[in-house]
């Protein structure tokens, strides 16, 4: 445990640094929170080198260059996910090397291969995500739709006459007021006779 004075020490020297200096170095502080987190402390197993994994990681970060903590989760993942496939890879040629019979082996493969699909859907899943990401990121934000705005002149409505009786408009159109032909003012005008010729038998 440390002491006291250690833990000002460690103060005192860390007011006096001044962090990375060179590009090298700068590149590679900020992969910190990408190689250090959670999941990355979990997937290099015993045996297994951690500089292939964060070279890994490296390459990931240079092609698709996350801009946010959401992106660099769905990075890291991809990198877990593409990591633990090498791993079933090789298990998968470790078990063929074994001297076991067909009953022992299919098994085995069987297994090893759904666990190989499971981690498929995982980094394809974490790359879809990370491409919606990055879309909605560099799409513009589209403008507003402006409502309808009313017609500036509205038809006027047909003048009622004053005392012409129900139903009996002006139209804008007419010379003369004309009752819908559905009032009981509405007359059907009687066609004139026509006039005798002259020297036609009279019937």
């Amino acid at each position: 445990m440390s002491t006291t004075r250690q833990i000002e020490a460690n103060r005192r020297n860390a007011r006096l640094s001044t962090g990375p200096r060179t590009p090298q170095g700068k590149a590679a502080v900020s992969l910190n929170s990408l190689r250090h987190g959670l999941r990355a402390r979990r997937v290099v197993l015993p045996g297994e080198k951690q500089e292939d994994f964060q070279r890994l990681c490296d390459d990931l970060e240079a092609e698709w260059q996350p801009q946010s903590r959401t992106e660099q989760f769905y990075l890291e993942q991809m990198a877990a996910s593409w990591w633990k496939l090498a791993r079933m890879e090789a298990t998968e040629v470790g078990i063929c090397k074994l001297q076991l019979d067909v009953v022992e082996h299919v098994p085995l493969l069987d297994r090893i291969w759904q666990a190989q699909s499971r981690m498929e859907r995982s980094y394809a899943r974490a790359q879809r995500e990370l491409e919606r990401l990055q879309q909605s990121r560099s799409e513009p934000c589209a403008e507003p739709v402006e409502p309808a705005s009313a017609p500036e002149h509205p038809p006027e409505p047909a003048e009622e006459i004053p005392g012409a009786g129900p139903g009996l408009v002006m139209s804008p159109d007419a010379s003369e007021p004309q009752p819908p032909p559905n009032s009981p003012d509405f007359i059907v005008p009687a066609v004139p006779p026509i006039p005798d010729r002259p020297g036609a038998p009279v019937g």
